[in-house]
């Protein structure tokens, strides 16, 4: 079992496909690593031996930022957004779409479920 930056990597998958499974490891990166470390890519995860875990682990460690680093990281990011009031840290503070989207008929993902509002009642004279 390859444990890399936390996470349990699927023994059954390619190398290049089982990195991915670490947050903030795309297909690209996971290729780039590989490469770098001369391991081949369609080396399943249960084939690597304990020195190319150890070469992998060692490369994620001190060049990338993976797992709980980078998503604390992009939470700082967006909470600076909102606290110095650009347009993008508004709409996350409100819960909106912020690249654009239209809101009148779609958005439901960031809006969240329907909320029905009643049409008003006209007085009675």
């Amino acid at each position: 079992m390859a444990r890399i930056a936390g996470v349990d990597l699927p023994k059954d998958k390619h190398g290049s496909v089982g990195l991915t499974y670490v947050y903030g490891i795309s297909h690209s990166t996971a290729r780039k690593i590989l490469d770098d470390l001369n391991i081949p890519r369609d080396k399943k995860v249960s084939e690597w031996d304990d020195q190319e875990q150890t070469k992998i682990r060692n490369y994620v460690n001190d060049h990338l930022t993976v797992e709980g680093s980078l998503r604390s990281q992009i939470q700082m990011n967006i909470k600076r957004l909102m606290d110095i009031g650009t347009y993008r840290g508004i709409r996350h503070r409100t819960g909106l779409p912020l690249r654009g989207q239209k809101t009148k008929n779609n958005a439901r993902t960031r809006k969240g479920r329907k909320k029905t509002v009643a049409n008003k009642k006209i007085a009675a004279k």
